[in-house]
């Protein structure tokens, strides 16, 4: 059985187009909305829909309606998509045509003219680059929303989703990391309806955060490690200049070797967390 997930605030003027065309070209898939703590009319045009909601008394985030709309699901397969009109339900099959081929992830992935803007677009370059280079795996869209995954598997990793925005970086790099397949589909983007919840100041540091979150998520020796050679080589640079012009270590070069030790141990418990995070039957 098939569940498709609609994580939804305030987002009724997209709903009215969208799950009509979601049912015509889904008839048989059971459709949740989860209405994290809507203020508008989501919940009336959904029980005109005939579609399931799943109410959260108040916001709780974009992750945490992912979450409790994971939980509520009863299909095997689960196909996650925004409710504000930018994704094409007609494209649902594309992404079940190539999980069917024995993927167990795939991901809609936007082209530079599906990006909502010039500092999203290179934001979301940076972040596929890194975790390119983290995973050894082509990432061609590191947060697109619309998705298909295999229930069972997606929810071993419900406690690691965040209860804000990216879940997709989250759940696409613990797949890489438990090696479930993982597939993209490239996929055309409409604009959205109504207006964004991101806030350009307030989530420029949250994106900030997620470059690091998504190395050590994955392996966090292959972040830790650079530093701590860095530091290590700007500690001998320091001592070999003292030691040319004053013939002694300097406190400042003792510190730059303690910090390359420090920085290295702290790799290596967090790798031991991350493995802990990933063990089988969490």
């Amino acid at each position: 059985m098939l569940s498709i997930i609609l994580p939804s605030k305030n987002e009724a003027a997209a709903l009215v187009a969208l799950l009509p065309r979601l049912r015509a070209a889904q008839p048989d898939a059971e459709i949740i909305v989860v209405d994290d703590g809507s203020t508008d009319s989501t919940a009336s045009i959904c029980a005109e829909a005939g579609v399931r909601v799943v109410r959260q008394a108040y916001s709780m985030g974009n992750g945490a309606a992912i979450k409790r709309g994971a939980r509520a699901a009863s299909g095997d397969i689960l196909v996650f998509m925004d409710a504000d009109g930018q994704h094409d339900p007609a494209l649902i099959d594309r992404l079940l045509l190539r999980l069917n081929d024995g993927m167990d992830m795939v991901v809609g992935a936007r082209d530079w003219s599906g990006q909502a803007g010039v500092s999203r677009g290179v934001a979301n370059a940076i972040y596929n680059w890194l975790a390119t280079r983290m995973t050894g795996f082509e990432v061609k869209d590191l947060t697109s929303g619309f998705r298909a995954v295999r229930a069972d598997k997606f929810r071993e990793f419900l406690h690691l989703l965040p209860n804000g925005f990216s879940y997709p970086t989250t759940s696409t790099m613990a797949f890489f990391r438990s090696a479930y397949a993982v597939a993209y589909e490239p996929i055309p983007v409409a604009k959205r309806i109504g207006k964004s919840h991101i806030k350009p100041i307030r989530d420029g540091f949250r994106f900030f955060l997620i470059i690091f979150k998504i190395a050590t998520l994955y392996s966090p020796l292959k972040l830790f490690v650079p530093a701590s050679a860095a530091f290590f080589v700007l500690g001998l640079g320091y001592y070999a200049y003292t030691f040319l012009t004053m013939h002694r270590l300097t406190n400042m070069s003792a510190l730059l070797f303690s910090a390359s030790v420090i920085v290295f141990l702290i790799g290596l418990i967090s790798e031991q967390i991350t493995a802990l995070m990933y063990r089988p039957g969490d």
